[in-house]
């Protein structure tokens, strides 16, 4: 932490966040896509965390918002702070913030000058309203094949499904991630979080730098589908081909029907834990740490085939065990024994666990007075952390210096639009 970052003093604030480390907006940024324009056209959740992370690595990414609204995720609240919706503020750091009326004559206009200034377009509006718009792949790209076109819909833009309208929700319940979520007797559950979201963002980032990637050897843009119901049945992988090759389909077992043998949570003497013993030596480690030595060396449960074939007897035996010691203490046990284990935290643990602080993952930023909090891009580069370079933008903040930049507007003229409405 550099001299401009400082971390709150506990008592002055009482939200949760105010004691994280209040990073300076800037300085030690990663810069992997400087240079590169991304327009980001998208609401919600998956686009605006695309955007982000082509953000978080460098990329100068604009937001069009609709003037007086923005964003939808701009009014998913409470929570909010300082009249921001904090869903917003999750996923819209390293951005500016434009508004425009795509709608009308001299907003579409401007649209295509700033689609002529990017490198990277994204969208999440379906097939047919893109092509109403103008905004299809095929219609921007006949004029700038070198464009980096990515859409992020329900379904994608083929196909049967490619005008239904679709959210995380949605896209959860497709892909069989809510029937195999939660124990036998309890019904299907979505994840805990926005996951088809937050996947098919991370995959239309990825698409688009590799797209980038391919773009400077060959000097052609691509056209780039992701529909969040794929993105979120290809996380099932390990559940999918598994049924495929055996025909044995897998049923919600709350954690407890993994491949690996010993792979669940177990009670102790006050928390719960969870417990990995995902091969041999890890199984032989584990009962020397519970003061059993000869029971990890016995031939009877030496392979995770054996393991399986005797789950339930062994799951009874290891949980009487573990229940004679408090969590800290055997996590302390596993950890000098290097025997996969933690607790089971809830978010308000997991934003004080020290060591993810001390990684990055966690911080503030200010904007306009007020520090943000924030999560981290979630990897280290070179050793370090990544920073914000600029907070989370309020509505239509960079409106007049965008139009500056990009299509070399003057104030008069910026004036004249916003007059018209089309700002």
């Amino acid at each position: 932490m550099d001299l401009a970052d400082k971390v709150a003093t506990p008592g002055h604030d009482a939200r949760p966040g105010a004691a994280l480390p209040l990073l300076a907006a800037g300085p030690g940024a990663f810069d992997l896509l400087d240079g590169v324009r991304v327009l980001d056209l998208t609401t919600s959740i998956a686009g605006p965390y695309a955007g982000m992370l082509l953000g978080d690595l460098g990329a100068e990414v604009v937001k069009v918002e609709r003037p007086g609204a923005g964003d939808d995720a701009r009014a998913w609240g409470p929570p909010f702070l300082d009249g921001e919706s904090l869903w917003f503020v999750a996923v819209n750091r390293n951005k500016r913030s434009l508004t425009l009326d795509i709608t009308s004559t001299a907003g579409a206009e401007l649209l295509r000058g700033l689609i002529g200034q990017a490198d990277v377009l994204l969208v999440n509006q379906p097939a047919r309203s893109l092509a109403k718009l103008g905004l299809a792949p095929a219609q921007l790209r006949a004029a700038r094949p070198e464009l980096i076109h990515v859409s992020i819909t329900g379904f994608g833009l083929t196909g049967e499904r490619a005008d239904h309208a679709g959210y995380d929700l949605i896209a959860e319940g497709y892909s069989g991630v809510m029937d195999l979520t939660g124990t036998p007797e309890s019904e299907p559950q979505k994840v805990g979080a926005p996951a088809a979201d937050m996947l098919a963002g991370q995959d239309a980032a990825m698409a688009a730098i590799a797209a980038l990637f391919a773009r400077a050897r060959t000097g052609r843009g691509r056209s780039i589908d992701i529909a969040l119901t794929d993105s979120m049945t290809r996380f099932l992988t390990c559940r999918i081909v598994p049924y495929l090759g055996s025909g044995e389909v897998p049923r919600r077992s709350g954690g407890r029907d993994s491949v690996i043998a010993i792979y669940q949570a177990f009670e102790t003497a006050d928390e719960p834990i969870t417990l990995g013993l995902g091969n041999d030596g890890i199984w032989r480690r584990f009962w020397e740490a519970a003061g059993r030595p000869e029971r990890g060396r016995g031939p009877a449960h030496g392979s995770n085939a054996l393991r399986r074939a005797h789950r339930a007897a062994i799951v009874a035996e290891i949980q009487d065990i573990l229940r004679g010691r408090p969590r800290a203490e055997w996590l302390a046990a596993f950890a000098a024994a290097r025997v996969p284990a933690g607790p089971i935290n809830r978010v308000d643990q997991v934003v004080a666990d020290p060591a993810l602080i001390a990684r990055g993952l966690f911080y503030q930023v200010e904007a306009e007075g007020t520090a943000m909090p924030q999560v981290g891009t979630g990897f280290l580069l070179d050793g370090a952390a990544n920073r914000p370079r600029r907070p989370p933008p309020r509505l239509g903040a960079d409106t007049a210096a965008v139009l500056g930049e990009w299509l070399g507007l003057d104030a008069a003229r910026v004036a004249a639009l916003k007059a018209e409405g089309a700002l």
